[in-house]
This record gives C-alpha cells, structure tokens and sequence, in this order.
C-alpha cells in the first residue's frame, strides 16, 4: 500500500503489517500526546485509545497541534479522533472523555500492548505505572519543561518513576518554566521512536534509563538508573 511504503527499508513488510494490529493507549491529548497520536496513526498503528477529560484553551494554542481557534472549547479526545479520520481513517481511534483515575485506570489500560504517558502530573504518572505493572504492559514516559525534556521506557515492575520523582504528586516542571512549541514535538517524537522499538522488539530501548535533553545548551544524555 502506497500509504505506508515510504515505512519499508526502515521497517520491513511483516513488521509493518504488524503494526495494524498493535492496541496503544495514549494518556493525554495535549502537547505531548497530540504529536503522538499524529506519529502513530501516520505510522499505521491500528488501534489507539486516545484519554484526556479536558477541553482546549486558549493557552493551548502555542503547542498543542490538535488545537486550532476552531476547537476551543472543545474535548481534547475527540477532536484527535476526528483529526486521525483525516490523517488515516484505517487507524481506529477510541476517544475516552473522562480523566484516568484510581477508579478507572485498569479498565481503560486493560487489552493495550503499550502505554504512552503524556500527562503534566506526577502524580497521575505514578498512577500509570502502578496500574500497567498491575495489567502487565510497558510504558513511555515523557515530559517537558520550557527547554528541557525526558524519556524513559518502563516495563511492568520496573518502578522506574520512582528512581525519577522523589516527591510522588504534584505538578510538573512545566508551571514553572513554561512550554513552547518545539519541546513537546521533541520528546513526542523520542517517545513514538521507543514505542515503535517495543513493539517490534528491536533496537535498544531507554529501560531502567533516562534520556535527558537540555535544548538551551544542547545536551543529550542518557542515564542508568540504578537499583
């Protein structure tokens, strides 16, 4: 299918079939999660879960690419399945319109082969990974702040976040040093990379590692998180 051809070379045939059939759970349509489930649909994931409760703002508009002034006001949720109609209308894409909560959390998480995390609180983060070790199901964790970033792959038992967040609630850094545009397109990128490795089983992933990115002075790192 032309759709997909310019995947081949770097995936192969089987592989990309194979993608049809994968379940992703994106939790968070926002900054993050918008540019995520742009790059998997494209890819040819069949089946993504898109989770986000909120609406879009105003002060969505620098960042986050499913906003436009046409969807202010708007559910974040399903305004990404109506853009994932326009971008491939193979791919399946379940809009949940409520916030994931304790109460929630495994019912909506439960049947996915991954979870990606684009939440902005560490609390709700730490809820992800307690209820997919729980479910048996990887996650890529992602976040920003202003210029800064970071990416993770968690799998179940891991408690990487645990090595990353010392105090287990509250915002994330972003409050504090904003969020402009570019950032979140960064990570969201590394974060769908290292989804795609999961899945397929191929390459290595940033498991029991952090990948830390400082934009202003354009450093990389990549850190073992140690027991």
């Amino acid at each position: 299918m032309k759709r997909y051809i310019k995947n081949m070379n770097m995936l192969s045939k089987d592989e990309n079939e194979k993608l049809k059939g994968f379940k992703v759970c994106v939790v968070g349509c926002g900054g993050l999660g918008g540019y995520i489930i742009e790059m998997l649909g494209r890819l040819g994931i069949g089946h993504i879960t898109a989770v986000d409760g909120d609406v879009f703002d105003q002060t969505n508009l620098n960042r986050q690419i499913l906003s436009n002034d046409e969807s202010l006001g708007q559910s974040k949720a399903l305004t990404a399945q109506r853009r994932m109609e326009l971008v491939n209308p193979l791919i399946e894409l379940i809009p949940i319109t409520e916030r994931i909560t304790k109460e929630n959390a495994e019912a909506i998480l439960y049947g996915h082969d991954l979870i990606i995390d684009a939440v902005d609180k560490i609390d709700t983060r730490f809820l992800l990974q307690n209820s997919a070790s729980k479910l048996e199901i990887p996650i890529v964790h992602g976040a920003i702040a202003g210029w800064y970033g970071q990416v993770s792959t968690i799998f179940p038992g891991d408690n990487t976040l645990d090595k990353i967040y010392p105090i287990k609630d509250g915002d994330g850094l972003e409050n504090e040093f904003g969020n402009p545009s570019f950032t979140p397109a960064l990570i969201a990128s590394i974060q769908v990379s290292e989804s795609l490795k999961v899945l397929l089983h191929r390459g290595e992933t940033l498991r029991n590692k952090l990948l830390y990115i400082d934009l202003l002075e354009n450093d990389y790192i990549v850190m073992e998180l140690m027991e």
